[in-house]
C-alpha cells in the first residue's frame, strides 16, 4: 500500500492497497429510509473485490454528534466473509443531526510488508436534512478533514479534504483512492485499482469521482513500531486516516 508521505523516511510505499470498510446502508437518513442504519465493516481490497483479510474485533466503533461521542462497540456482530472475520452493526439515529461514525481497528500484521496496519476510519451521515457538522473531526492520530460536504454528492463532483497528523496539516501527503466495486466496472489493468493523488503544501487535496458509488480516501503515515506476533522484532506501524463518501447519479425524468 502506498504510504502517506514521500518526503520523509517515516512514510514508505508498498504495492497492494488494503482498506478498512465502514459502509452504511445510507448516508442520508430521511422519511423514506427510516431511522435505522446498517453498517458493514470488512478489511479488504474494495476495487478488486477481494481478497478479504482477517479483521479482529475493533478497538472502538461509535458516533460523534456535536462533539459528543457515543460508543457502539457492544452493537458489533461478527459476520464472516470468505471465511475471514468481519463485522456488522445496526444503529438508530434518533433525531436530526450530522453524525460522524468512526471505527478504530486492532493493528493488523502484514508479514508480506513487514509492518502493522491501523486504519482509523470514518463516514458521515446526515439525518433529516440537518446539514450540520459534516466537517467535525474525531481526533484520530491520522485523519482527513472534509472541505467538501461528504454526502449529497453527484457523480462527477470534486471532493476536497485536508490530511492531518496529530492535528496538523501534512504537506504533500499522498492519498490513495478506491471505489467499492460491485462487479460492474472492469479494470483495463492493475494500475487502475488504486488511484494515487498528492496534497498541496497545506495538506489539501481534491479528487473528481467519475461515477456513482462508494469512494474511499486513505492517507497513510508510518508512525511508531510494535513487536511482531512472535516478539522477535519491532516493525513499523502504518496509521491511516480513512474517509468513505458516496456519490449518486441524477434520476432521469420520464418525460
Amino acid at each position: 500500500m502506498c504510504a502517506g508521505l514521500a518526503f520523509s523516511p517515516l512514510f514508505a510505499a508498498t504495492a497492494q492497497a488494503h482498506f478498512q470498510q465502514l459502509i452504511p446502508s445510507t448516508n442520508v437518513v430521511d422519511q423514506t429510509t427510516g431511522k435505522d442504519v446498517h453498517f458493514d465493516m470488512v478489511f479488504t481490497h474494495p476495487t478488486d473485490m477481494g481478497p478479504t483479510m482477517e479483521m479482529a474485533k475493533p478497538v472502538q466503533f461509535g458516533m460523534q454528534v456535536d462533539g459528543k461521542k457515543t460508543d457502539f462497540t457492544d452493537h458489533l456482530v461478527r459476520h464472516d466473509i470468505d471465511g475471514k472475520q468481519a463485522y456488522q452493526a445496526d444503529v438508530t439515529l434518533p433525531r436530526p443531526a450530522g453524525y460522524t461514525f468512526y471505527l478504530e481497528p486492532q493493528p493488523y500484521y502484514e508479514p508480506a510488508e513487514g509492518k502493522y496496519i491501523v486504519q482509523y476510519t470514518k463516514t458521515v451521515i446526515d439525518a433529516f436534512g440537518d446539514g450540520s457538522n459534516w466537517d467535525q473531526m474525531v481526533g484520530f492520530p491520522v485523519e482527513i478533514e472534509p472541505l467538501s460536504r461528504p454526502y449529497g454528492l453527484w457523480a462527477g463532483n470534486s471532493f476536497s479534504g485536508v490530511v492531518k497528523h496529530n492535528g496538523k496539516p501534512v504537506p504533500f501527503a499522498e492519498i490513495e483512492v478506491e471505489f467499492k466495486n460491485d462487479g460492474s466496472v472492469t479494470l483495463p489493468n492493475g494500475s487502475f485499482s488504486t488511484q494515487v493523488i498528492k496534497a498541496d503544501a497545506n495538506g489539501t487535496f481534491s479528487y473528481t469521482t467519475p461515477w456513482a458509488g462508494w469512494w474511499v480516501f486513505a492517507a497513510l503515515i508510518e508512525d511508531g513500531t510494535l513487536p511482531t506476533p512472535d516478539g522477535k522484532e519491532n516493525v513499523p506501524v502504518e496509521r491511516g486516516g480513512v474517509l468513505w463518501i458516496k456519490t449518486e447519479n441524477p434520476a432521469k425524468s420520464s418525460n
